[in-house]
């Protein structure tokens, strides 16, 4: 019989299950506390239970912990570290210092499904999604490095490492509902960033929930025809829809909305394309992140000229929109935005 991961019971199981080993359910609170605010990943960490007691969890549920396999550090500080499952799949994280902030990029599935034609994650293949255990162990990893490192917490999560978050949706609301919660983390959902390819249905369903978590749509590309050629995804989530759908977004929340754009050289980068970008973003304040292309052998794209970036960035200055060029952080190790793959099967539980 498989046991079942403690952390996936709910307090009413814990309780039952601590009254049939003969103990008081005051100790579901000093549990919780052990799993959720400091992030243990194994029994014996709970250091204030009584043996016995560890030894009875034990026998009756698993802990199905993320476990550290490789960590590489960049020349600019960035940390990419990869993670093996239980089930031996490996998931990417990557810690950005950049200042007085340390923002943690986490990952929602083993792989991705999405297939952008410009992306190392995409040509990688989709595996399975992450449970919001291992989600939670990739944010609690980080941040205990982080500590340990600089003395320095997170500052902020941003779901954009590997796979689409919309598309393991509820795992992902799961996670962000610990690290918010006064009881644990009390992270504000202010700092916690959810990026999608413009999945529109998952739009629609953050837009309901109304969690307070900023929202990044990886756009690429503002003409539809060719957006498709970059992100199949499109297919089934055209910019006309998109746009119905960010609209609803802005309403409930009242949040601006972040749109990632990747420059491609000779692609995505012409004065058509930040026309067509700006038209895009009049229905919603936005604002917009020019993201310069962190290549990878085989994919056939490169970085955009100054020149085109310069222009192009100029040109949506010019229209009152809002526009940041995001620095590359963590190339040389493979951790820059679009580059996380986790190739680096050998590693073992």
């Amino acid at each position: 019989m498989n046991k079942k991961d403690i952390r996936k019971i709910n307090d009413k199981e814990l309780a039952d299950f601590l009254l049939s080993v003969g103990e008081k359910t005051f100790r579901v609170k000093q549990i919780n506390e052990w799993l959720w605010k400091k992030g243990i990943r194994d029994f014996d960490s709970m250091k204030n239970l009584p043996k016995k007691l560890i030894d009875e969890m034990k026998s009756k549920f698993s802990f199905e912990a993320l476990k550290v396999g490789e960590v590489l550090k960049s020349t600019d500080g960035t940390v990419k570290f990869s993670f093996i499952t239980i089930d031996k799949k490996i998931t990417e994280g990557v810690l950005i210092p950049s200042g007085t902030r340390r923002t943690a990029c986490i990952s929602s599935q083993v792989g991705c499904p999405l297939a952008c034609s410009f992306c190392a994650t995409g040509q990688s293949g989709f595996e399975r999604n992450l449970s919001f255990t291992e989600i939670f162990d990739e944010v609690s990893i980080l941040q205990e490095y982080s500590i340990a490192n600089d003395g320095t917490s997170l500052s902020n999560i941003v779901i954009m490492g590997m796979g689409e978050p919309m598309l393991n949706l509820e795992e992902t609301i799961k996670m962000i509902d610990i690290v918010t919660s006064p009881n644990y983390w009390g992270m504000s959902p202010k700092r916690i960033t959810l990026s999608t390819a413009g999945i529109i249905k998952g739009i629609y369903k953050l837009a309901d929930l109304n969690m307070g978590v900023e929202l990044a749509v990886s756009l690429h590309c503002a003409i539809q025809d060719q957006r498709l050629e970059l992100m199949p995804a499109a297919f089934a989530n055209p910019l006309g829809q998109l746009s119905d759908a960010l609209k609803y977004y802005n309403k409930k929340t009242d949040q601006r909305i972040t749109i990632e754009y990747v420059l491609l050289k000779n692609v995505n980068d012409k004065i058509e394309h930040a026309m067509a970008l700006a038209q895009f973003c009049k229905s919603f304040p936005v604002k917009v992140n020019i993201i310069e292309y962190n290549a990878f052998s085989g994919l056939g794209f490169e970085k955009s000229t100054k020149d085109s970036l310069f222009k192009f960035e100029e040109f949506l200055s010019s229209k009152n929109i809002v526009v940041n060029v995001r620095k590359s952080r963590g190339e040389d190790i493979m951790a820059a935005c679009g580059q996380l793959a986790a190739k680096n099967k050998k590693f073992n539980a």
